[in-house]
């Protein structure tokens, strides 16, 4: 009777971690869970005629770095629920007397619940080791945003000006500037994360080579080995709307400024 009981225990001991996996359950509350399989990364001549026709002002080349689209496996990972907050970056700065950003302690940037902007690429590094986790690489952090449908935006391929803080003066998302992180529950991408298009744009890990595509490794890429400057992602509230689909990458100086962060982790 004791090994059936055993018997019993394990197997529901693996339908909980199945289940987990099924709904992306994180152990971790402040992450969402992104399981492991293949995804659609770049975009097809399809997408760049339809972009087009959205963005008027705008050529082919604009979208040449996005190209070709491809599919890439990756392993699982978390990644943060939420844009990191003045108030966790200020916990940051306050344990290690690394140097503020500018924004920390300027109005109207400057709210506790307000994403962080701001931050070098070095020390938004620098940051996520502090919190035990890292920047994810580029692949991560597209599959978070979109899914393994190819998405455009988080929520799907229209836009949709109310479902993110956009440069819109305020006129519709409400926010002339950032926003506290989570006020568009309406624009959570497939996984759970929030803010993934609009307010800040976001460091990733890799360096940045508008030609990576064509030569990237289909499992788990890492991005180039060197660079001069590093990817960011996302948009933000100040930038025109192309900026903020999922699959636009935007090359910056490490040292730039109105850059914040988001953190993963490896789920091995």
């Amino acid at each position: 009777m004791k090994f059936v009981y055993m018997l019993i225990i394990f197997a529901l001991f693996i339908i909980g971690c199945e289940d987990n996996e099924l709904n992306n359950i994180s152990p971790y509350k402040d992450m969402v869970y992104v399981p492991a399989g293949e995804f659609i990364m770049g975009s097809s001549e399809e997408d760049v005629q339809k972009f087009l026709l959205i963005f008027t002002y705008r050529t082919p080349e604009r979208f040449a770095d996005e190209q070709p689209q491809h599919i890439v496996y990756l392993d699982a990972f978390y990644i943060d629920k939420y844009e990191v907050t003045n108030a966790q970056y200020r916990e940051f700065v306050e344990a290690t007397g690394r140097k503020p950003p500018i924004y920390l302690d300027m109005e109207p940037y400057n709210h506790p619940d307000q994403a962080v902007m701001g931050v070098s690429w070095e020390d938004a590094n620098a940051y996520a080791m502090w919190r035990g986790k890292r920047l994810p690489t580029e692949a991560e952090w597209e599959k978070a945003a979109r899914g393994t449908d190819g998405r455009y935006w988080p929520w799907g391929n229209e836009w949709d000006p109310t479902k993110l803080n956009a440069n819109d003066a305020g006129a519709v998302d409400g926010y002339v500037y950032t926003a506290p992180v989570g006020k568009y529950p309406q624009s959570v991408s497939p996984y759970g994360a929030y803010d993934m298009a609009g307010n800040v744009f976001e460091w990733v890990s890799d360096w940045y080579d508008k030609n990576y595509y064509k030569y990237s490794p289909k499992v788990n890429p890492q991005g180039p080995i060197s660079g001069e400057n590093h990817v960011a992602r996302g948009g933000s509230w100040d930038v025109n709307n192309d900026f903020t689909r999922c699959a636009s990458r935007f090359g910056i100086s490490p040292g730039s400024l109105l850059v914040g962060i988001r953190c993963a982790k490896s789920a091995k």
